[in-house]
């Protein structure tokens, strides 16, 4: 059912009853009872099974584990300012590379077990274990011990200004649970508890054992998955949820008129166009920068986004605090692009095909994309499919023979700060190894040793001008690299919920939501 559903007409006599042991007043103004609210229903954007939470990046189980396992210190995805969750209070210091950090008093997680300092040991051990995409973002740490059964050190093999932040990465899971049971259903020490994951449903329980300060505040959520947005739209339009992930712009309208409040934000969220830069001619840069310049980015925003979106200036978009304006803002010339392609000595036309993931809003930048191409002799054929087969059959190979794909991404459900950021896509992981071919190239190891001057820079004016040189950079070789960061439209019922907020990344996060009374 519905967090406000159907209205039953029952008798005076047991009205009277609830409302007394209730302390409620009147209900819908056109009736004489109280809705009784128990379960929370969304419409989610995004699929998968694996919720594993030391490996997956997937938008669906991110936001699902924000909601039922917890890290020692989590993100509030609205700003991302830092919040105590299953960490007592602030770290202990011991020293520029030493901290403490002791569990929140009488922490349970939903199946009754006591969370111990060997849980977070053990989970961060499988958020670093081998092949794991977090390790570049959590190679700062040299060792995780426990201290005792409530306090756990963090050795660093260095001083680090973003440590308490990079421990949201870690979701605290029970040692005594294994990885396939894991990726299969979650058990955390989070509000929420998962009572079933099906290909099409993620079903949520209050976890009564949570001790925090964002208790669940109904019995049940329920998400459904669907991926097609027209899916989506008609069950927010017909009342049927409480909560819809990525508004398309043209619904705005529609959705309104419904009943539905809409909530922008500028987001992270981008398309990107990423190359095999050991396969020529994508190994010249200047080739990659001429794909840049041809294709018209500001008509993708105006036609297919709907105007939702802003044209990538820079690596970041301008809403975050660390951006930068790059020297390289690409812009559609076509004189400019095929002057490059000259210079790298490539004759055209030339054909290859343009790999994209199947999500929708994807797949309608592709046909002008395509065209833009063509204008610089570059004719592509365009296929599609499901992220979970494009990088395993396509991408991810020794000798993968692919050109170029166009994709979505969106590593802020991670966090904002850029040496996170830029670690996603182009640290020592997946990303640069098997995927752009990019590591060990003499751009790969000038960023990398801008990254670490960054990070080891004594002040916030000096790391900030070894990012802007890290993003000027990456304008420069664009292995990977955005159109356009996304604005995310998340739509809510009126009347359902007293304060709610969307977030710029990809997911909902209702964790900190406050219903009507």
């Amino acid at each position: 059912m519905t967090l406000r559903r159907k209205l039953a007409y029952i008798t005076a006599a047991v009205a009277a009853c609830v409302l007394a042991l209730s302390g409620c007043g009147s209900g819908d103004a056109q009736t004489s009872v109280t809705a009784v609210a128990d379960t929370i229903t969304a419409q989610v954007a995004y699929a998968t099974r694996d919720f594993a939470p030391s490996t997956t990046s997937s938008a669906l189980a991110m936001a699902g584990n924000w909601h039922v396992t917890e890290p020692l210190y989590a993100l509030n995805y609205t700003d991302y300012s830092v919040y105590d969750a299953l960490a007592k209070d602030e770290p202990e210091q011991v020293s520029d590379t030493e901290y403490v950090v002791t569990l929140r008093d009488g922490a349970k997680f939903s199946d009754g077990t006591v969370v111990t300092a060997a849980d977070v040991v053990s989970s961060y051990r499988r958020t670093t274990a081998e092949g794991s995409l977090y390790i570049s973002m959590l190679d700062f740490i040299d060792s995780v011990e426990a201290k005792s059964d409530t306090q756990v050190t963090f050795k660093l093999k260095y001083a680090f200004p973003m440590f308490k932040q990079r421990l949201a990465l870690i979701q605290i899971v029970p040692s005594s649970m294994s990885d396939d049971a894991l990726k299969a259903q979650p058990v955390g020490s989070g509000p929420w508890k998962y009572t079933s994951i099906t290909d099409q449903q993620v079903k949520f329980d209050r976890n009564d054992l949570y001790n925090g300060k964002y208790p669940a505040q109904t019995k049940h959520m329920i998400w459904n998955v669907s991926v097609d947005d027209t899916s989506r739209v008609t069950a927010m339009q017909t009342g049927k949820v409480d909560v819809m992930e990525g508004v398309p712009p043209e619904a705005f309208q529609t959705l309104e008129t419904a009943g539905s409040e809409m909530k922008t934000v500028q987001g992270f969220n981008l398309p990107f166009i990423m190359f095999n830069t050991k396969k020529k001619p994508f190994d010249d840069k200047r080739v990659r920068q001429a794909v840049f310049y041809a294709i018209d980015t500001q008509k993708l925003i105006d036609n297919q986004m709907n105007g939702e979106a802003t044209a990538a200036t820079s690596f970041l978009p301008k809403t975050f605090a660390n951006y930068h304006r790059t020297k390289n803002v690409y812009t559609k010339n076509v004189g400019k692009a095929k002057r490059l392609l000259k210079e790298a000595g490539v004759k055209t036309p030339i054909k290859f095909t343009l790999y994209t993931t199947d999500h929708t809003w994807i797949t309608q930048l592709a046909p002008q994309i395509k065209n833009d191409l063509a204008e610089i002799g570059m004719n592509v054929d365009i296929q599609s499919m499901a992220s979970s087969a494009l990088y395993p059959n396509v991408t991810d190979k020794a000798n993968a023979d692919y050109s170029m794909v166009l994709a979505p991404g969106d590593p802020s459900v991670f966090g904002n700060d850029p040496d996170l950021l830029m670690n996603w896509w182009y640290g020592d992981n997946a990303w640069t190894q098997t995927r752009t071919f990019w590591k060990g190239s003499d751009g790969y190891n000038r960023l990398h040793d801008l990254m670490d001057k960054a990070v080891a820079a004594p002040t916030d004016e000096e790391r900030q001008d070894y990012w802007n040189q890290c993003f000027d950079l990456l304008s420069e070789e664009v292995p990977l690299y955005p159109l356009f960061h996304r604005k995310t439209t998340t739509a809510f019922k009126k009347g359902v919920f007293a304060s709610v907020d969307a977030i710029g990344s990809t997911g909902i996060n209702l964790v900190d939501a406050k219903l009507s009374k």
